[in-house]
């Protein structure tokens, strides 16, 4: 008769849990129909096209001529520029994106930073007496060779893409898979840019009139 009696409480964890593992999993579902989309999204011609005219708008704001000191030179504006357009095109639905977005503002309050701690530094460098540094080259080998291969490549790994340094390994796999995705697509887009920059610029030369 006892066994025949249900516990209200214990049904209404199972349900509870039940519930909850539904959840996960449709949010998980959610999430990977999501992340295959913006994957097929890079190799789309459309966005190539959007990102191609979001990039010259970008790029006709990049002074190469000489630039105020703060700002940066030549290839490293337009490398910049470019990444800066990936991000905003990736409209801050991955880690990368969100990392290269935030990353110029960090730069300028680090510069800010370094600028009103120059002078406690040349103060302190000035005072400063020569101390006898403990070799740490030694030390660092030995942590290299206790760490394993695959971490070793993980961390790599991590460094190379923006914003997951410090992530779990299916973190970095997967902003990985989609950071490369962009990348091609920015490649394709600038080489296509490049080619009809070229293109329009001899064609130009070739129209001029001839000297007498």
């Amino acid at each position: 008769m006892a066994s025949l009696i249900t516990n209200p409480v214990t049904n209404t964890n199972s349900d509870r849990s039940k519930r909850k593992k539904k959840k996960n999993s449709m949010v998980k579902q959610n999430l990977q129909r999501s992340q295959k989309e913006d994957h097929a999204r890079w190799k789309s011609e459309a966005q190539q096209q959007i990102y191609s005219s979001k990039l010259l708008q970008a790029l006709s704001q990049v002074s190469l001529g000489t630039p105020s000191p703060s700002a940066p030179r030549g290839g490293r504006a337009v490398r910049e520029a470019a990444d800066r357009v990936l991000a905003v095109a990736a409209k801050g639905r991955t880690r990368w994106s969100r990392a290269i977005l935030t990353s110029r503002l960090k730069l300028k309050f680090r510069k800010q930073k370094r600028s009103q701690r120059g002078s406690a530094a040349a103060v302190a460098a000035a005072t400063r007496t020569s101390r006898s540094k403990k070799p740490r080259v030694s030390v660092l080998k030995l942590k290299a060779k206790s760490v394993p291969t695959v971490q070793r490549k993980v961390k790599v790994l991590g460094r190379l893409v923006p914003g997951c340094r410090k992530q779990p390994l299916p973190v970095i796999l997967e902003e990985a898979t989609d950071y490369i995705a962009a990348l091609e697509m920015q490649v394709r887009a600038m080489s296509a840019l490049a080619d009809l920059l070229s293109g329009s610029g001899a064609a130009s030369s070739s129209s001029a009139p001839l000297p007498e």
